[in-house]
């Protein structure tokens, strides 16, 4: 784990197109991002702009065209998809607009997949899930599937589930954004508390202004380019 302050991702010359040879849709032009351990950073910009691209991209779950991804000094954009597997499941955590939760599953199962995955050891895993689930206030929904929960409990279990892992970077798309106002800041101040006491690196993507004005530092994309 690197020390706080000092660079925990770094993108440089990013590119993607996406279409055909004939047809071609440039969505990232060259892109260069760098984020620090315990930042946390929004990326702004109009609807289709490419922020989700690039969230994407930093979090391996797409590769790039053209262009390096250091994370702790080792570029990922080269490494194989079992790497990027081990990767994705170890130091990232995710949090997208739709919670993805699997409806069959309870709210603790939900936030024990990843580790299950990684083979944690049973006991160990369940604690650590109980505890994230208390921290997030749902203590009392343990045992709840995703379809008794409402939107904003749905939310802070996939919250829960991004931080099982404790990685050291969480990617956030519109987390939000289908909550509404109250909801939505409880959990981006959940968000917020939980990453600054595990000195987590955050990259938020929003539309939502005020949010992205009380992060670390704003970044917009346009044209292909962040400024």
């Amino acid at each position: 784990m690197n020390k706080q302050g000092t660079p925990l991702l770094r993108a440089e010359n990013i590119h993607k197109t996406y279409g055909t040879a004939e047809n071609p849709v440039k969505v990232l032009r060259g892109v260069d991002l760098e984020i620090l351990q315990g930042e946390r950073v929004a990326v702004v910009g109009t609807s289709g702009s490419g922020k989700t691209t690039l969230l994407q991209i930093l979090g391996c779950l797409d590769i790039p065209d053209q262009g390096k991804l250091l994370f702790e000094g080792t570029d990922l954009a080269q490494e194989k998809e079992s790497r990027l597997s081990r990767h994705r499941n170890k130091n990232v955590g995710f949090i997208f607009q739709f919670h993805y939760l699997l409806p069959e599953f309870t709210a603790l199962e939900n936030v024990l997949m990843p580790g299950m995955i990684a083979g944690v050891e049973k006991k160990t895993l369940r604690e650590k899930g109980e505890n994230l689930l208390q921290q997030v206030g749902l203590s009392h929904r343990l045992q709840h599937r995703s379809g008794e929960l409402s939107g904003g409990e749905q939310q802070r279990v996939a919250l829960a589930r991004a931080l099982i892992m404790e990685p050291g970077l969480l990617l956030a798309d519109e987390p939000t954004g289908n909550l509404d106002s109250a909801s939505g800041n409880q959990v981006f101040e959940l968000l917020t508390g939980l990453s600054q006491s595990r000195s987590l690196s955050v990259i938020m993507v929003t539309h939502n202004m005020e949010l992205a004005d009380s992060m670390d530092r704003r970044v917009t994309l346009a044209d292909g380019c962040l400024t």
